[in-house]
């Protein structure tokens, strides 16, 4: 869903002006034309924030599976949208498509990492969870290769490259309905036992499910209702004030970082770099090739060295390769610059790409985590707006200097964690809970809801257990 339109931009803006010529027998002038286009780029953002706005009443009514096979029909709409715009000769459809392309991606950016850090074993949450960000960086990657002017970077092939997210999407709906939902959603919010120790057989097919099944309990134990909390609700809880500050501060710091700036005036770098104009297309593929790298990295290292490390020493690196920028800008040593992006891009890809998304899952339990995906996906989308809008004027008035901001951001961000946040790796969910108690001043309170009565009983039998009902007794054999 993330394809990068810049490498199109040229074309699509000849297509406006074309249309409006067509339309009104004049074209646009240079101000206009970029008002239209700079809207194309960010309704994605707009979508993205109507989207996350979505996703608390979707999963809590759907799951987490099925919100993600029902959402995929956006993605065909837009594609038809995108795809069909130059032949009714409509830059209206390619604004409308890149809306319900956002809307579509900000349900998804919060439901994928939600059912990912639900359906892992606590040992391999953190991989799993840093998956998608690698797979974002790997279609980003790809699309930078179909863009380039041997394949599809011609003129003719815009609306085609624009239409490409219904490929994916189609290997998806053909794949996804056959995955069971999220255990944890079957088990707290469903309370359907025979569903949830079905999947969990399917996920684990060879490993004991009792002591997950016990986990599961305690954590629902651990709520004094099994009801999904509001938006409102979660910010006026105060058992998971500093959780709510944690998702605000990493997700604000992941897009402020100066990350969205520094893909938007690549190309332009590299060109003030004195890489001649033909290649620097290939020079923005080695620069996703090494996105891939990176989050790679992060996604294998990331159970080793837990979460804290990868958002400390990312968002540090960003910070300082952010004030090289600055001192190559000012000594004109567009060389240091290029070496600066791209340790920007490596070290925002390492850690601070996945990770923010990754924690929001594993801070909150199963009552205030759809709230928490929604606040946390809604402010990511809006920062992403704000600082796509505010760069440019910012650039225009500090000049080389205004890297310095983002410098500020991402050292203040990696302090936040170094001296707030603890390390989830390798914890349950109401361990994690535990964790945050004694800062929310909770740690009481905590307790003795862990002591409130649950209906659902684990009676150890065998290897899978034997699950006890109020009002029963079902066993469940190997």
């Amino acid at each position: 869903m993330f394809l990068p339109l810049f490498l199109f931009s040229q074309y699509i803006k000849a297509f406006y002006n074309q249309t409006m010529v067509a339309r009104n027998g004049t074209g646009l002038d240079d101000k206009k034309l970029t008002l239209f286009y700079s809207l194309t780029v960010s309704v994605f953002a707009i979508g993205g924030m109507v989207g996350s706005l979505m996703v608390g009443i979707l999963v809590t009514r759907f799951g987490r599976k099925g919100t993600l096979v029902r959402i995929t029909c956006l993605v065909f709409i837009a594609g038809a949208f995108m795809g069909f715009s130059r032949t009714f000769g409509s830059p209206e459809m390619i604004i409308v498509g890149r809306f319900i392309t956002g809307v579509h991606s900000g349900i998804s950016l919060s439901v994928v990492p939600m059912y990912l850090g639900e359906i892992a074993p606590k040992n391999l949450r953190g991989f799993l969870g840093l998956v998608p960000s690698i797979f974002i960086c790997l279609g980003v990657f790809i699309a930078q290769i179909l863009g380039l002017h041997e394949l599809l970077g011609k003129e003719e092939h815009w609306p085609l490259f624009l239409s490409l997210v219904v490929i994916p999407t189609m290997f998806q709906l053909m794949l996804l309905p056959w995955f069971p939902e999220s255990p944890r959603y079957l088990l707290i919010e469903k309370r359907n036992v025979h569903a949830t120790i079905t999947a969990l057989k399917w996920y684990r097919s060879k490993a004991n499910i009792q002591a997950e099944i016990e986990e599961m309990q305690e954590e629902q134990r651990s709520m004094s209702s099994v009801q999904t909390v509001s938006v409102i609700g979660l910010l006026k809880d105060r058992s998971v004030r500093w959780q709510v500050i944690t998702i605000v501060v990493v997700n604000i710091g992941m897009q402020l970082s100066g990350i969205d700036a520094i893909w938007f005036y690549t190309n332009a770098i590299f060109e003030n770099a004195g890489i001649p104009v033909p290649q620097i297309q290939y020079t923005t593929v080695g620069t996703g090739a090494i996105e891939v790298i990176a989050g790679c990295v992060g996604c294998f290292i990331i159970e080793r060295l837990g979460r804290r490390p990868l958002m400390i020493g990312g968002f540090t690196f960003m910070g300082i390769c952010c004030a090289g920028i600055t001192l190559s800008l000012m000594f004109q040593s567009h060389y240091i610059s290029v070496a600066c992006v791209v340790g920007i891009i490596a070290g925002f890809c390492i850690g601070p790409a996945g990770v923010p998304f990754l924690i929001t899952a594993e801070l909150f339990k199963q009552s205030h985590r759809p709230a928490a995906y929604t606040v946390a996906g809604c402010l990511n989308w809006l920062s992403n707006f704000t600082i796509g809008f505010v760069f440019p004027f910012l650039q225009m008035s500090a000049g080389a200097y205004c890297y310095l901001v983002f410098f500020g951001v991402c050292m203040a961000v990696a302090a936040y964690v170094f001296f707030i946040v603890p390390e989830t790796k390798n914890k349950t969910f109401v361990e994690i809970s535990q964790m945050f108690a004694a800062r929310n001043g909770m740690l009481e309170e905590e307790s003795s809801e862990l002591g409130v009565a649950n209906n659902l009983k684990l009676a150890k039998m065998n290897g899978y257990g034997a699950v006890d009902l109020e009002y029963g007794v079902i066993e469940k054999k190997k």
